[in-house]
Formats: C-alpha cells, sequence, structure tokens
C-alpha cells in the first residue's frame, strides 16, 4: 500500500474533512496513521465510533467518498454492447446505514439536515460521455433498469407480467441510458458507407441515428384550405384497430433496430380523427415520444392531451405576416396561431411554428420571426415543393435564395426562436469553416433513414412531400418495407450529391427537385450552390464532419 499522509487523506476525503472540526479530523487521521495503515480509512472509523459522536455517519460517507475516488481513477473502457443492454462497468451499487448521504457530496457548504439512519442503497458510476462521477441514492426505477440489463432479462415480457405499459419500462430504460447506467447496444439505423465522400471525415456516431421518427397521418379531414397543400386526395383514416396494430409494429421494429421511436400526430388535422386520444394513449403506452404537426385546437384538448402525456412539441403554421398567411391559410388563421401558443406554453409544451417559403412570402420570414419573439420556442421554413395545391406557387431563384439564406443566419444571431432545417444553410457553414449542423432531420436528407410518414390509407411513403412510395403497412410489416430495395434507393439520394464534401449533412432536397420536375436520383437541388461556393478554394476533400 502506498504511503498516506495527512495531505493525501484530505484529498481523498474531502467531504469527512469538511464535517469534521480540526482538532477531530486531526485526532483520527493522527491515530489512522500512527497505527501504520493497513486497512481502509472507514474501516478505522468503524472501529472508533464512539469518537465521532453525532457524526458516526462519516464511517459509511468515508466508504462512498473512497468509491468515487476509484471510479474518478480508474479508466475502464466503456464500450457500446452488440445486441443488447449492458450495465456499466464503472457502477457501483452500496447498501449503506445511512439515508441522505449523496447530498453531502454536493457543491457548497455540508448541507442540513444530516443523514438519518436508514438503510438504502447508493449509486456511484462514471458517465461513459461526460465523464463526470455520478452519485445518488438509487431508485425503485434504477434497480430495475440494472437488474433488465445484468440479467438480459424480457422487458417486453416484463411489462405484461407487471400489467404496466410496456412503455413505462421503455422509459425507465432510457432514463437509465441517458444517466449513463446502462449501456445501450448500437444503432442498427446506419448509414451505407458511399455517403461519406472520398477525403470526408464523419463522426461515427453521425453516421447511425438512435432515433427513428414515423411521421403518422391518421385522418385526410382538416379544417383548413391552404394554397399550397400538396395533397388533398381523399383518403380513408386510418381505423382505430389498424393505428393500434401498426404502433405494435413499429415498436417492434425499434426494439429490433436498437432505436427510440417518435410518432409525429398529423393528418389534415390529426385532432379531428374520432379515435385519436385512443391511439395517442397507445403511443404513450409503447414508449414512444409523440408530437403533434396540427392546427390550434381547444383547450379542452390540450388538457386532454395532457393527462395522457404531454407531447415532445406541438407544430402549427404560419405563411407570413397577417395578410399574406391569411391569404393562404384563410381568413383569421394569423390571428388564430398566435392566441394559441400562450396557451401552449400554459400547458408547458414545446411550441414550433413552420412556414412554407415561396418567392412570395421570403421577405417576410426574417419579421415574422421578430414577431414571434417569445411567442413560440422555435420557428423553421420548408421551401416549398410545387405539388398538389402548391404547383400554382412559385419559388425564388437560386441568386435570391443564397442572399436570403445569408441574411438569416445574421438574424439567427439576434433572434433565438429562429432555428436551421434547410440543409443548404451548411453550404455557407461550410464556406466559412463553422460547426456544419444536421440538416433537415438530423441527417441531411433523411428520407428513408430515420424518417418515414405513413398515410391514413395506410401507404408508406420516404418523405411526404412528395409521392415516394415504398410500401403499405396493410401488406407489408415495417421492417420488410424499410429493408426494400426502393426504400434504399431514396436513402442514397441523387448521385449528384456523391462527392459533394458536405453530402452526410445535406443530399440535396428531392421533395423540391421532384416538384419542379427534375430526376430524383439523378439531379442536383436546383438551389444548390456548392460548386460556387467552393471555387477556387480548394476545400473539397478536406473535410471533417463532427455534429
Amino acid at each position: 500500500m502506498p504511503l498516506l499522509s495527512r495531505e493525501t487523506l484530505e484529498k481523498k476525503f474531502p467531504v469527512c474533512h469538511a464535517f469534521l472540526r480540526k482538532t477531530a479530523w486531526n485526532d483520527i487521521v493522527a491515530g489512522y496513521l500512527a497505527e501504520g495503515p493497513t486497512r481502509a480509512f472507514d474501516r478505522y472509523l468503524k472501529e472508533h465510533e464512539k469518537e465521532l459522536g453525532d457524526w458516526d455517519f462519516l464511517t459509511d460517507l468515508a466508504r462512498l467518498e473512497g468509491i468515487v475516488e476509484k471510479v474518478g481513477r480508474n479508466e475502464i473502457r466503456i464500450l457500446s454492447p452488440d445486441r443488447s443492454w449492458a450495465v456499466n462497468p464503472s457502477v457501483h451499487v452500496e447498501k449503506v446505514s445511512w439515508q441522505g448521504l449523496p447530498a453531502l457530496f454536493e457543491e457548497g457548504e455540508p448541507p442540513r439536515p444530516l443523514p438519518e439512519k436508514k438503510e438504502e442503497a447508493v449509486l456511484v458510476w462514471r458517465h461513459p460521455i461526460s465523464r463526470i462521477v455520478m452519485i445518488r441514492t438509487a431508485s425503485d426505477a434504477d434497480l430495475l433498469a440494472l437488474k433488465i440489463a445484468a440479467e438480459g432479462l424480457d422487458y417486453k415480457r416484463l411489462a405484461e407480467e407487471g400489467g404496466v405499459p410496456r412503455g413505462i419500462v421503455d422509459a425507465v430504460m432510457a432514463r437509465a441510458v441517458d444517466e449513463g447506467l446502462i449501456i445501450a447496444p448500437r444503432s442498427r439505423i446506419r448509414r451505407h458507407p458511399e455517403i461519406v465522400p472520398p477525403g470526408v471525415s464523419v463522426d461515427d456516431e453521425f453516421l447511425e441515428s438512435p432515433f427513428f421518427t414515423v411521421q403518422l397521418h391518421i385522418t385526410q379531414a382538416c379544417d383548413l384550405q391552404c394554397r399550397h397543400c400538396y395533397d388533398r386526395s381523399q383518403r380513408k383514416s386510418l381505423s382505430l384497430k389498424d393505428g393500434l396494430v401498426f404502433l405494435d409494429d413499429l415498436a417492434d421494429f425499434c426494439r429490433d433496430r436498437r432505436v427510440r421511436g417518435q410518432v409525429s400526430f398529423t393528418g389534415g388535422n390529426p385532432l379531428l380523427h374520432p379515435h385519436f386520444f385512443e391511439i395517442y394513449q397507445a403511443a404513450v403506452d409503447l414508449g414512444f415520444v409523440t408530437a403533434i404537426l396540427g392546427n390550434p385546437t381547444a383547450r379542452e384538448n390540450l388538457e386532454r392531451m395532457t393527462l395522457i402525456r404531454k407531447p415532445a412539441f406541438y407544430q402549427v403554421s404560419l405563411e407570413g405576416l397577417e395578410k399574406h398567411n391569411d391569404s393562404i391559410r384563410g381568413e383569421g388563421s394569423f390571428r388564430s396561431v398566435l392566441e394559441f401558443l400562450p396557451l401552449l406554453k400554459e400547458y408547458g409544451i414545446s411550441s414550433m411554428v413552420m412556414l412554407t417559403l415561396t418567392r412570395d412570402n421570403m421577405d417576410q420570414v426574417i419579421p415574422l420571426g421578430e414577431r414571434l419573439r417569445g411567442l413560440t420556442d422555435s420557428f423553421n421554413f420548408n421551401r416549398l415543393v410545387q405539388v398538389g395545391e402548391g404547383a400554382a406557387l412559385s419559388l425564388p431563384s437560386r441568386g435570391d435564395y443564397k442572399a436570403f439564406l445569408l441574411s438569416y443566419l445574421e438574424a439567427l444571431e439576434r433572434n433565438p426562436v429562429l432555428g436551421l432545417k434547410d440543409n443548404l444553410f451548411n453550404i455557407i457553414l461550410h464556406q466559412e469553416g463553422k460547426e456544419l449542423f444536421g440538416g433537415c432531420a438530423g441527417y441531411g436528407c433523411s428520407a428513408a433513414f430515420n424518417f418515414l410518414a405513413v398515410l391514413s390509407d395506410g401507404e408508406v411513403h420516404a418523405c411526404r412531400k412528395f409521392p415516394s412510395l415504398v410500401g403499405n403497412i396493410h401488406k407489408a410489416n415495417l421492417a420488410d418495407i424499410y429493408d426494400s430495395e426502393n426504400a434504399e434507393r431514396y436513402r442514397r439520394g441523387t448521385a449528384a450529391c456523391r462527392d459533394c464534401p458536405i453530402r452526410p449533412v445535406c443530399g440535396s432536397c428531392l421533395a423540391v427537385m421532384y416538384g419542379q420536375g427534375l430526376d430524383i436520383f439523378t439531379s442536383l437541388d436546383p438551389h444548390c450552390f456548392m460548386e460556387e461556393a467552393i471555387g477556387g478554394s480548394g476545400v473539397r476533400g478536406r473535410t471533417k464532419i463532427t455534429i
């Protein structure tokens, strides 16, 4: 055992040192060192508990401090398991005789009241990403997650036997993964290697998505008649039975692909579906993240929804300032949205406003962002897709669009509600040597990658904004649809982007290309200005993408 000194003990047991008066600490340390320490400090304290008086909890506290120091010193390599969850190898579960000891490790003055004499379990571990040593009282949920991972239990069967929704167990495991107690297996939603051009370096984590989103159009019914709507076809609404069957299939898919699932309910207006709340409840019970892409709704609908669970966000749309918006979405729709946003805030629901960008409203985007400052959490835009009703509207020229993106990035520095979504922002960021962002759905064009759209009649599309049929949930399960050659073709995108240095975070917009009559598998995004951006700069082929 290495030689110990008073200074070494003070560094190794700072919390114990803070609780003992200087003379008491000096006496205990002197006695410990005089014996020529051959046993752990906490064992020595145990043998001298009478000398600790009201602070006899320091025996357990010293044991925990020793574990914290050990975990912080031990550089255990934490790898993602191949098949199932695994317990973080740095995790220690310690049974102590005092309740409230982890609170004593918080920074600042020793908190009061002092620990109480009551047994509990304490967790100590190193977070696999932040590398910070964590300590806290173990909850029943923590211990359940550790048991499931350690023993390889079938959590689906566990939920059934326990009579609880599967989503509760999913949430327990997701929280344990987020906090680093459990190491999740690697996602099987991975990009094809050819998405990385020669000479481009991409963080490996970026090539795989931990999430999978389904935009679930449960009805075509809508209370608006927008002039840019891309689909007013007559499709029957998804039945309650078919909705429940699909959600169960989606849960199995996400479990097999080792991803967390999100269901974004939309339509039409999803709240007009007669069984919306039953389908929403089922999605929550299965553990999915939920979101709403719809129109303003009544307070009682928000009340009912939040009693089940608040959605991750509620997205509504505006098409510019009031006059222009109402000419597109209908008289009074602007005011309706502005009155609805405070209601979302009242219920603690994150809000998002989306705009469809056209030649006619491009100059209103930044002013609208200012109007929304403080009213919404995020404001984003998509370019118009010239299909359906949108075929009658126009897009800006490439030069005008580039100028708009530059002005938007300037405005973004001043207005926190402005968000980044269009992939082409990355051309400017790349040119300026700035950090790139994930693009439209986090991975450039994510059509049929970590995203699919399911329409109310069962059709599955790579992207909802244009006809991109890859299957039908009434004819095949989601795994077979996702693995189909047709879906893979959409995932690879256009060959015109293959050698572009920012391909992993861009890949053009297939929907915009389709709307302009281009071949989406060979053509270039009509607004792309990458060649202009890199002309003569020599940056092509020397790019590192870190998201």
